[in-house]
């Protein structure tokens, strides 16, 4: 293997490059990994075979190498699973004579593999452990872009997306560790696709002690499609991180439930296909020390699923909660080191105390944690960068709670009104009913959930959340509820937002079904807001329908003076709709069935 280069010259990686990584994240404009990213994670297993990384790597990463290969031993096999297909490979062993434990690293679902987490594999033997990394099945670039070079982290076969396939893949490789390495324990670890297939393969084999479970999921099934609708973005996004066409990467039978997907007319099939390659179907087989890190403003795997699964769990367990979107907190820490001066990646730091605490025995008081540790939305200060945005110079509060049912302690119900003064509609105490409003659908909303798939969540984590401007919501295509001020409690805050909001309307459309999108802002008194969540809700029974979702789970501190505001459109780019354009959709409250926001307090 050689590192990636133009031309004949080799293209080493600087520290400012580094650097960019550490504060903007993993994901470039495209939602693909950054190509800088991709260079080091080259440059750096090249580093690692040829035992140095003068002119590969910054001198601090060459010094990591050389603490690593002091320690460890590194190899490159391929390790062939049960029907034959080749797995791309790298071990660590380690050179004691001592037992030592085992963490297992399935690569994520990128076209890079595993040698994109070539940097944590080396923190981690440096800490003492063995590490096995290896490519799920159908992951991989089919060839270089830009050569016709194959791309060494590339696995045979087609993406079994989480199968049966893939965990016995995982069994595989486990089996061959074990009788290379005879560990003293065996972790599981991943970020994505690779947290998913850690917590399956840990679930149906009794070799796997422990389980680090990074921007995961608990079911495939809602997070691909919930309350009636389609995450298509996501699906969109994932098809294109596989490294090569979909008909090259996926077998029939996936191709066939790709299919059904797109045309949403025939779910069954998706759902089971899905519910098969859900952690949370086999949760209660066994009892494995299990590490959840997540974001509040996932986009690939909504954090209600996550909620759900986590809530199921045996102790002992662990979830942290972050600002931001998939990836975006423990990414840029996997892949290179922090920039300078911009301390330990925290999130990271957890996980490997985790795998300290319950595989090597070391008092850290991990075994007092709490089992929640949620970060506040957009709490951090930030000042403002030498480019367009801002630099965080204090990071977001965290609150630890001792289970997800402490995160709530009260909830407060709020009322949407008729129109009021303004064109609006208020979010009141009182209750009242008997009214309608009606909004015409349309193409382009200007509130969305986020403006790209993770990118938007990434710089929300760096201290730059997405500002709306409420005065620029067309109120011809979407309706709009507010309360008035809001006054402080306690500490500056007049509400804390803790836990899933709930909501409830009477719908109607002109359509035959109707799809309608909830989102929450925080409106400041200039008008300018933030999202706090959002979740879509699709209804195809007969209309006028009263439905009730539940928003998506937020910790939100709403300041002083500022007010809420509830905004339904008919149309997200995330999200399948089966509204067409120009249908109108009516929002009414009906006697008995008051249209109402629930918000969880904290």
């Amino acid at each position: 293997m050689t590192p990636m280069s133009q031309g004949d010259s080799i293209v080493g990686t600087t520290s400012a490059q580094l650097a960019r990584i550490s504060a903007e994240g993993v994901w470039d404009a495209q939602g693909q990994v950054r190509p800088e990213a991709v260079q080091f994670a080259s440059n750096l297993v090249t580093a690692v075979r040829e035992r140095g990384g003068e002119g590969l790597v910054p001198t601090e990463v060459a010094d990591l190498v050389s603490r690593a290969l002091r320690v460890a031993v590194p190899t490159f096999p391929r390790i062939e699973a049960s029907d034959g297909i080749g797995l791309s490979a790298h071990m660590l062993r380690q050179t004691t004579d001592e037992p030592c434990p085992l963490v297992v690293f399935p690569a994520g679902w990128t076209p890079v593999g595993w040698p994109l987490f070539e940097y944590a594999y080396l923190t981690l033997a440096v800490r003492g452990y063995h590490v096995l990394a290896y490519t799920p099945r159908g992951i991989g670039w089919s060839v270089l872009p830009g050569t016709n070079l194959p791309w060494f982290g590339t696995s045979e076969g087609t993406v079994d997306v989480a199968g049966p396939k893939d965990r016995e893949d995982g069994s595989t490789v486990l089996e061959y560790a074990i009788e290379a390495l005879a560990p003293s324990g065996v972790a599981f670890m991943g970020e994505s696709y690779g947290s998913g297939i850690s917590q399956l393969v840990a679930a149906h084999d009794e070799d796997v002690d422990v389980v680090v479970a990074l921007s995961t999921w608990g079911n495939l099934a809602t997070s691909l499609y919930d309350n009636g609708t389609r995450h298509v973005r996501a699906v969109q996004a994932l098809i294109g991180l596989t490294g090569g066409e979909l008909t090259d990467k996926f077998d029939q039978r996936a191709q066939e439930i790709l299919a059904k997907f797109d045309e949403g007319k025939d779910m069954d099939p998706v759902v089971d296909w899905g519910t098969e390659r859900s952690p949370e179907s086999y949760i209660g087989t066994r009892r494995i020390p299990t590490f959840f890190s997540n974001t509040w403003h996932e986009g690939l795997f909504p954090v209600n699923e996550m909620l759900e699964t986590f809530e199921k769990l045996p102790r002992p367990k662990r979830l942290n909660m972050w600002i931001g979107d998939h990836a975006a907190p423990e990414g840029p820490g996997l892949i290179a080191p922090p920039a300078p001066g911009a301390g330990p990646n925290v999130p990271l730091l957890e996980a490997y105390a985790w795998l300290d605490h319950h595989l090597k025995g070391e008092d850290n008081g991990v075994d007092a944690w709490p089992e929640i540790s949620n970060q506040v939305m957009f709490t951090y200060v930030t000042t403002p960068g030498s480019g367009d945005g801002n630099v965080i110079i204090e990071p977001a509060r965290r609150e630890e709670k001792a289970s997800w049912g402490d995160v709530t302690t009260d909830t407060e119900s709020l009322t949407l009104t008729d129109t009021r003064e303004g064109g609006d509609g208020a979010l009141i105490a009182d209750v009242t009913s008997g009214w309608e409003r009606e909004f015409t659908v349309g193409e382009l909303p200007e509130i969305v959930a986020m403006d790209k798939l993770m990118t938007t969540g990434q710089e929300e984590w760096a201290g730059n959340p997405r500002i709306y401007r409420t005065d620029e919501i067309d109120r011809g295509h979407a309706l709009v509820w507010t309360t008035g001020p809001l006054l402080a409690v306690r500490g500056g805050v007049a509400r804390q937002i803790r836990g899933i909001p709930r909501l409830q309307l009477t719908v109607d459309s002109t359509d035959d079904c109707a799809t309608v999108v909830a989102y929450l802002l925080d409106v400041d008194e200039h008008g300018s807001a933030r999202i706090i969540t959002h979740e879509p809700k699709t209804v195809e029974s007969s209309m006028p329908a009263t439905v009730a979702w539940e928003l998506q789970a937020a910790a939100y501190d709403v300041p002083d003076g500022h007010r809420l505001m509830l905004v339904v459109d008919g149309m997200d780019p995330l999200y399948s709709s089966v509204n067409t354009v120009g249908a109108r959709i009516t929002i009414s409250s009906p006697q008995g069935a008051p249209c109402c926001l629930e918000l969880p307090l904290g």
